[in-house]
């Protein structure tokens, strides 16, 4: 894929199609949002190819969907209003931008045989670090030659995490299939009670910065054959079988290890943050839709023997890490314990990685009248971690798609690590032709187990959770 030009042709102003409630009129943010993240944006990006039998023109495509966007902003409303500093949004109804966009040198083919994630940020209508935009959802509609389009989304971190994005693009989908006539398409009211759960409290400190330095953004696909081979690898004789999430982080978190002591410096303190959903975590579960920052942070210090990924117990202690996030700790929170246990630091050099993620939640259920989307794109910006992973499912959901973001020497080391590349599919490389890959070379999976199969269900999360910090 070539550097996309994108071209923006117009822009406009969607409010919701009927006014908010005075008594709706501020949004508090939870402790849980004030504290989380800075002014962010998290972007999601669907891409639907050209049908001639049934697509119509991209100006019934771009009126359809601002249509049922103002529709979705009156159940939606704190979306179209105004963040005022890391207090409420101000839900005054001036509405979300609403862009139309050109990419004038590249057919949507291109994009989804050779995706480059640091170009794919020109489809969204914001720049993801933009810490002093105070408008917290925008839209954009790239249409590419060839017919094909993509609808780019960003929502403010400061007010969603990454469930509540995919839930709003879903309830956006079924309103624009029940205009289109499907009366059974159903549709989820947000619950706004982030703030009763977590408090507002009158402070302005949030735990996690933007990044400094450039960052570079790769995409590795790993196949159900090698996560099923790295699930049976991390099986301890003491533990069920890892998830697919727990035995990739351990996995990719152990060549981080071993590339970064390729410098010859060994006292690195390397630490692992997952970012877990509170919502199953809760007595009685909270439903999906529940909207804001619903997570926490699960943080391990894995020992690893040596260099050559002979691992001990990796999974294992994230799977502990995470186990601490339960009813007790959910209520440590809402007495008003801090949540913030990823600065602190023994001394040396600390190397931080954080895992998140949407596995196991429908993430291609958005159909908005023309069928689900050939391919989803999620991304964060960088953040003020050393390395910074998103792990998201395939179209057939037996895949993952791990996004991983870091320094690029890092990248650069981690695309020549023979114990990497011998462990993703053959299209490991999204944006490094020249680079050659080593031959991939599978190794005979273990005997199944009891723990092979996991069962998934979009009502349901596994012990990790779905993550998307």
């Amino acid at each position: 894929m070539t550097t996309l030009e994108v071209e923006v042709i117009s822009k406009e102003i969607i409010k919701p199609s009927s006014p908010t409630p005075d008594h709706l009129r501020h949004y508090r943010y939870s402790f849980l949002d004030q504290t989380s993240l800075p002014q962010i944006y998290i972007s999601m990006v669907l891409f639907f190819e050209f049908n001639g039998q049934t697509q119509p023109n991209i100006t019934e495509i771009s009126n359809h969907l601002k249509t049922s966007l103002a529709e979705v902003l009156t159940l939606y409303y704190p979306l179209a209003g105004r963040a005022h500093d890391n207090l409420y949004i101000d839900c005054n109804d001036k509405g979300v931008p609403f862009l139309v966009a050109h990419v004038n040198n590249c057919k949507l083919s291109y994009v989804l045989r050779d995706p480059i994630p640091d170009e794919l940020t020109k489809l969204v209508a914001f720049e993801l670090d933009d810490v002093d935009n105070k408008i917290p959802f925008g839209v954009q509609l790239n249409v590419f030659e060839c017919g094909g389009f993509a609808i780019g989304q960003c929502i403010s971190h400061k007010i969603a995490d990454g469930l509540s994005m995919l839930m709003f693009s879903r309830a956006w989908a079924a309103i624009a299939r029940r205009v289109h006539g499907d009366q059974e398409a159903e549709i989820h009211r947000p619950e706004f009670i982030s703030a009763t759960l977590f408090p507002t409290k009158f402070f302005t400190q949030t735990c996690i910065g933007v990044a400094k330095n450039k960052l570079v953004t790769k995409r590795f696909v790993f196949d159900a054959s090698n996560i099923e081979y790295l699930r049976a690898r991390y099986a301890g004789t003491t533990m069920k079988r890892p998830s697919r999430v727990e035995a990739l982080s351990a996995f990719i978190w152990s060549r981080f290890v071993a590339i970064s002591n390729d410098d010859g410096i060994h006292e690195k303190l390397h630490s692992v943050i997952h970012v877990v959903n509170l919502r199953p975590r809760f007595d009685p579960p909270l439903p999906l839709h529940s909207f804001g920052n619903l997570i926490s942070f699960a943080c391990s210090t894995p020992s690893l023997l040596n260099t050559r990924e002979e691992c001990y117990g990796l999974a294992r202690q994230v799977r502990e890490a995470i186990s601490k996030i339960d009813k007790g700790y959910i209520k440590k929170l809402q007495g008003g314990a801090d949540h913030d246990n990823m600065t602190s630091s023994d001394g040396g050099e600390k190397v931080t990685s954080l895992f998140t993620g949407l596995c196991k939640f429908p993430l291609y259920d958005n159909d908005f009248g023309w069928g689900k989307p050939s391919w989803v794109y999620a991304r964060l910006p960088g953040l003020n971690f050393n390395n910074l992973v998103i792990f998201i499912e395939t179209k057939d959901a037996n895949g993952i798609e791990a996004y991983i973001t870091s320094a690029e020497e890092v990248l650069t080391k981690l695309q020549r690590d023979a114990e990497f590349l011998q462990r993703v599919y053959p299209s490991w490389s999204c944006s490094s032709p020249s680079l050659t890959t080593v031959p991939i070379c599978r190794t005979p999976l273990p005997k199944p187990t009891e723990f092979d199969q996991e069962t998934k269900c979009p009502n349901q999360t596994s012990d990790m959770g779905s993550r998307f910090s």
